[in-house]
């Protein structure tokens, strides 16, 4: 597919739009998640993907057609990150590129807007909003002082049995035996697509940073009475631990080198493939509650397995998306080639194989989107924004700093600020022991 110039025309202002039109979308990236949110734009409606741009032609190409392919466009590939949010026919945008141009990215984009070379109404980020706290704090920064309305994409908050689950749990169980006051979320497979996934310089750290941002905030949203901002509960101790059990041995790590290209060396740059996580916060009342977190790349099962449970004082909770409601069976006479059309980071092909039948709706990517796409479209503060983001990134900051340590770190903590996690740092402040 060519590329395509920006379409001529008279520069906008949102506030002339008005709300019967739908919301065109740029997207920034094209790789596995926002191909997800590809699949879950087939069901939200009042919105149109027009633009998307990756720094990978080939890539931005094959994005763009799949969306024509399916009927989300007109959608054209553009060289740029300018052209994309200068674009007439951009209303707003979804950051779906790798943590590590989060922050150029972000100010770029609020650079335009506050030039008035653009005019956007929604900028939505895709998990963790950064790979520090500073950086969280930078994204925010830069997208308040240029006025853009902001959404943080956690799909694990707008997925169906969490708000479904939620609901119930306060409306029947805790209206009469009393609030929550434990909240466990695992989410757990055997490792990531694309390679700079693995690398701490890139991705900032490795499966906590990568997947607890999921975990704190879905137990975070559970235990927040309806109607009372997330805010009401207030962090006040966090223990973390953080290990490699599997992808730092030789042999695995040579298999991950293998299968990415020579571009992970696990064995003299690991990640963490293993993290726990116990948060104490204290709610309105002065009552502590408790987060459980454990997230893990070195699952080996069907798939991907998020696990979710929510204790009160004569009441329970629980989610596990592999329980589902359709399994298949196949014999060790059928063969085929591997491929992740059962599950999600499927590991198997042969078996009893739990399948889920909509994955972008079970992991929440189409109420999460469908949300978005109103709050943009209205000009209301979405329900996740980037300062949840920020929230989130802070106390996975405290929890690599307490694993580093090997004590229970007491939040808030000043140190956060700066604080950046070991297997991120550059080698020379790793060996002398300072935290950039």
């Amino acid at each position: 597919m060519s590329e395509q110039p920006t379409p001529p025309g008279a520069r906008r202002s949102p506030a002339s739009d008005g709300s019967h039109r739908p919301l065109r979308i740029g997207f920034v990236g094209s790789g596995f998640i926002a191909r997800f949110h590809l699949q879950a734009f087939e069901s939200v409606r009042d919105a149109v993907i027009t633009a998307v741009y990756s720094p990978t032609r080939e890539h931005r190409e094959d994005f763009a057609a799949l969306a024509n392919a399916t009927s989300l466009g007109p959608c054209r590939a553009v060289a740029s990150l300018a052209e994309l949010t200068c674009a007439d026919d951009v209303d707003a945008i979804w950051l779906c590129g790798p943590n590590d141009t989060r922050v150029s990215t972000v100010r770029e984009i609020c650079d335009l807007v506050t030039a008035g070379r653009a005019q956007l109404r929604g900028l939505a980020c895709e998990k963790p909003l950064a790979r520090t706290l500073a950086e969280a704090q930078e994204v925010l920064r830069c997208t308040e002082t240029a006025g853009i309305n902001h959404g943080y994409l956690e799909n694990q908050v707008f997925a169906p049995a969490v708000r479904r689950g939620k609901d119930l749990l306060w409306r029947r169980a805790a209206a009469t035996a009393g609030r929550p006051y434990l909240a466990r979320a695992s989410e757990e497979h055997s490792g990531p697509h694309s390679a700079w996934f693995w690398r701490g310089d890139r991705q900032g750290g490795g499966v906590l940073l990568d997947m607890m941002c999921h975990s704190v905030e879905v137990a975070r949203f559970l235990l927040t009475a309806p109607g009372t901002p997330r805010e009401s509960l207030r962090p006040v101790a966090a223990i973390g631990m953080t290990a490699s059990l599997k992808w730092s041995r030789p042999h695995y790590a040579e298999q991950l080198s293998a299968q990415l290209g020579g571009e992970v060396d696990y064995l003299s740059a690991p990640a963490e493939d293993l993290a726990n996580a116990t948060l104490t916060l204290i709610d309105e009342d002065g009552h502590e509650v408790v987060i459980n977190a454990t997230t893990s790349w070195a699952y080996v099962g069907p798939g991907l397995r998020i696990q979710i449970e929510v204790l009160g004082p004569e009441y329970s909770m629980e989610i596990n998306t592999l329980n589902t409601a359709l399994r298949l069976f196949l014999s060790r006479e059928v063969t085929g080639r591997a491929g992740e059309d059962m599950v999600e980071k499927q590991n198997a092909e042969q078996g009893l194989m739990p399948i889920l039948e909509d994955e972008v709706a079970t992991y929440g990517y189409l109420l999460e989107d469908r949300h978005m796409v109103h709050a943009f479209r209205t000009g209301q503060p979405p329900a996740e924004t980037f300062r949840d983001g920020v929230a989130v990134v802070e106390i996975l900051m405290a929890l690599y700093r307490s694993a580093e340590i090997g004590q229970t770190l007491r939040l808030p903590a000043d140190e956060l600020a700066s604080y950046v996690p070991p297997v991120s740092r550059k080698p020379e402040a790793t060996q002398k022991g300072d935290r950039p």
